[in-house]
């Protein structure tokens, strides 16, 4: 069984690179290649155990990421070591893919500010402007304005799969089982339920079945695009927390599934 994920918010690869260069506070006209190779290769890795049809255009430039890299470790040849310098300098691997994320963070910027342009000219209407706050108040509106993207989900799933494999047992017996997206997303409901509202994004996977781990995660991201709950994160690098929404703490949560 597989299921399909595809997200807007996906620009591709020079897009995760943009975001991992960003997260881990490196200048991008001095990319550590050796750094973010590791980092992009976590996230492909994520990627793939997940079987994202997207992922075949990762592949190549995690291949140019461990190209450059390569190239950045090879030794200067002694005799021609002055004159190398002075190409080194000219011709660094890194400046093809820096002048390509440059030119792509410029582009990014730019649809951003259209995108701005485009939501505040939403807002004039011919007629005078609604009062909508018996419907909906500026709380409940702030609870789904998140920090965390779906690369920071995909960041905590791969730390999650590395937990599972250094608990897993030496010997275990494997079992076919079928879960299905709406029932998984009916348990991460009913077990946010029974922690509170509020569990850490680890506590949600305490199976190491590989079916079971991927199922739960597309169903988080689910309930996550149909504002259910929200991730929590105070800031980088620290534990990522589910939270479910107080209306469906209340109330009974098939309704909102069939939907």
């Amino acid at each position: 069984m597989s299921y399909e994920v595809k997200t807007e918010a996906f620009e591709g690869p020079l897009d995760l690179l943009l975001h991992l260069i960003n997260r881990l506070e490196i200048d991008i006209y001095d990319i550590k290649m050796a750094e973010i190779t590791s980092q992009y290769m976590e996230h492909i890795h994520a990627m793939r155990v997940l079987e994202l049809n997207e992922a075949s255009e990762y592949l190549v430039m995690a291949a140019t990421l461990l190209s450059i890299k390569s190239k950045m470790l090879l030794p200067i040849h002694q005799d021609d070591e002055m004159e190398e310098d002075f190409d080194i300098q000219l011709n660094d691997p890194r400046d093809e893919l820096v002048s390509k994320l440059i030119e792509y963070k410029k582009y990014k910027e730019a649809a951003s500010n259209l995108q701005e342009m485009e939501e505040s000219s939403n807002l004039f209407y011919t007629k005078p402007p609604t009062d909508l706050s018996n419907y909906q108040d500026s709380q409940q509106l702030a609870l789904f304005e998140l920090d965390v993207n779906v690369y920071d989900m995909l960041g905590a799933f791969q730390k999650m799969l590395r937990r599972k494999q250094l608990s897993a047992p030496l010997h275990t017996r494997i079992s076919k089982q079928e879960v299905s997206i709406k029932d998984q997303m009916r348990t991460v409901v009913s077990t946010l339920k029974l922690g509170g509202g509020k569990l850490s994004f680890y506590d949600l996977f305490p199976t190491r079945d590989k079916t079971t781990i991927v199922t739960t995660f597309l169903s988080l991201l689910e309930l996550m695009k149909r504002q259910i709950v929200q991730i929590e994160q105070k800031s980088n690098f620290e534990e990522l927390f589910v939270l479910l929404r107080k209306e469906v703490m209340e109330s009974e949560f098939d309704d909102e599934i069939d939907e």
